[in-house]
């Protein structure tokens, strides 16, 4: 049963905040309500439902499966993706506590969008950075570190870029193709100077500053810079997993991959369940689920009989594609039914977050897991938030309309609010009680005199209430047209809120919030909204 509760009000420092159920605001698919609100209804397709409670078990499988080797491992390659940044104290400190065998990760990730790309990236990783303080008063024997995980072998570059900024759409365009992290970011200087045309008013402020650091010499650096000037108050840890000696941790899984197709068919097996559950399948698992990384190239590993083909690369037997996995693991790539258990199986990770599409494709991968014994996280669905700023605010107020409100479909917030402000008398209550009658009374009245017309009467009474409708709407259109202003002004501020009629996280960037040069207290004001055991959905009003 889904939360009832509609709206909750709360005042900050900043800001004020509301939380409006998920349900009611229709932006959420069914699966992504259900992750949130029911995943008890899940519970055969995860190994525990999300809860604060259960951190402490899922803390201690964890313990027992995590191996000194394997901390010391990832503390090693972390301090070498970090010996070319300047590290504060924050960041410092919970490197060094990730030695420490009662220190253990919540993590999310991404693709390398575009100077951070919509909002919902940032949301992301503000609610795991949360989460991890929140753990870590909870449980005072256990540390809790935020890591972010950069996708930097996913190679679908048209999907992170290009950016919405203000009114303007910031776009790379580019020749380079394969792994996006190992693209030269050399080509990013005259977007980043585009960039700096936008808040040319604030030379000296706080978005200068960081957006000076999205520079490296390839994207997944430049990304990892960006990410690191943003939230390096907060203690988070970026990792990169195209890393060789990371890569050469999980060769036992591409081994096992290339022998025995364990993935495609522990995924196969799974999907039977989500099928008597009348879920959709959110991804599709292959034979291999393994690319081949090289000269710019992403390309996937595929059986035919007793060999296996690479495209441009060439065709291999077992022995030989095995022995590649050791002498060259850096080459080979999970895809995104492995991907998941490759980051697992190298962090000391507890629980990931993310959105709730991102997270249903989750529920096919339990199996996976269990083939490779390595224990399956929690899984949360990150908050979603709508920032109004103040002159929407004040336009909702002259408008007479409430923040429920904004949810409505546009045609109906329209009519609503012809029908509450009009001076005119269009009430049609009276007139469709007497239609009803009328309705009942004339069918009885035919089928009364011959009962075999009664399909005729029931056509008769639908064209009667065919031209009432067009009565009803004829008059409503033309009082809309008295309140003409006002409902252009509906309509523009809607398409502010929701830009394109899609959730205002999916299109803008973090960066419009940041229209007076400030950064931090703009992220700090959304940390402070954020709460990863809220369930609904959260507005905050400047």
């Amino acid at each position: 049963m889904f939360i009832n509760r509609i709206i909750q009000f709360v005042k900050f420092a900043f800001m004020n905040r509301y939380t409006f159920s998920r349900v009611t605001t229709n932006l959420f698919s069914d699966i992504s309500n259900e992750l949130v609100y029911g995943q008890e209804k899940l519970a055969d397709l995860l190994k525990t439902p999300f809860s604060i409670e259960a951190f402490q078990q899922q803390t201690i499988d964890k313990k027992e499966q995590y191996s000194s080797e394997q901390r010391s491992l990832l503390v090693q390659s972390i301090k070498e993706q970090y010996s070319n940044v300047k590290l504060n104290e924050p960041t410092e400190k919970n490197i060094d506590l990730l030695s420490n065998e009662n220190t253990f990760t919540v993590t999310t990730g991404h693709q390398l969008s575009l100077f951070t790309g919509p909002l919902f990236f940032i949301y992301k990783i503000l609610n795991t950075i949360k989460l991890a303080k929140e753990l870590s008063i909870k449980y005072p024997d256990y540390n809790y570190i935020p890591v972010f995980w950069m996708a930097t072998e996913d190679h679908d570059f048209e999907e992170v870029q290009s950016v919405k900024l203000f009114n303007e759409d910031l776009k790379w365009d580019t020749e380079q193709q394969g792994a996006v992290g190992r693209f030269d970011a050399e080509e990013l200087k005259n977007l980043v100077n585009k960039f700096k045309e936008l808040f040319s008013n604030h030379p000296e402020s706080e978005v200068i500053s960081v957006i000076n650091q999205y520079n490296g010499e390839s994207y997944s650096e430049a990304t990892f810079n960006l990410v690191y000037a943003l939230f390096k108050q907060y203690g988070l840890i970026i990792i990169d997993g195209d890393h060789q000696d990371l890569k050469r941790s999980f060769a036992p899984i591409f081994e096992k991959e290339l022998k025995e197709e364990f993935s495609f068919k522990a995924v196969s097996n799974t999907n039977e369940i989500l099928e008597k559950k009348g879920l959709k399948r959110q991804l599709n698992a292959r034979e291999i689920n393994l690319f081949y990384l090289s000269n710019g190239a992403r390309t996937r590993i595929i059986r035919e009989g007793d060999k296996f083909f690479i495209e441009g690369v060439g065709e291999y037997s077992l022995e030989e594609l095995l022995h590649k996995t050791s002498i060259e693991p850096e080459s080979f790539s999970p895809n995104v039914v492995l991907r998941p258990l490759y980051q697992e199986s190298i962090l000391p990770n507890i629980c990931y977050t993310g959105g709730g599409g991102e997270i249903a494709y989750w529920l096919q991968l339990k199996e996976v897991f269990n083939e490779a014994e390595v224990p399956f996280p929690l899984i949360n669905v990150r908050n979603s938030l709508q920032v109004i700023d103040g002159n929407s605010l004040k336009k909702l107020s002259k408008l007479d309309l409430n923040l429920i409100d904004i949810f409505k479909d546009i045609n109906d917030l329209k009519k609503d609010f012809v029908l509450k402000n009009t001076k005119s008398d269009i009430d049609f209550t009276s007139i469709d009680n007497i239609q009803d009658k009328l309705a009942s009374e004339l069918k009885g009245k035919i089928i009364g005199i011959n009962p075999g017309l009664e399909q005729y009467a029931e056509s008769e009474n639908a064209k009667l209430n065919k031209q009432l409708s067009n009565i009803k709407q004829k008059l409503i259109k033309i009082e809309k047209e008295k309140y003409d202003n006002s409902l252009r002004q509906i309509e523009q501020l809607l398409e502010k809120l929701f830009p394109g009629g899609k959730p205002q996280e999916r299109v803008i960037n973090f960066f419009s919030l940041c229209s007076d040069g400030n950064v931090y207290s703009h992220l700090e004001e959304i940390y402070e909204a954020i709460d990863p055991f809220e369930k609904d959905f959260i507005v905050i009003t400047q």
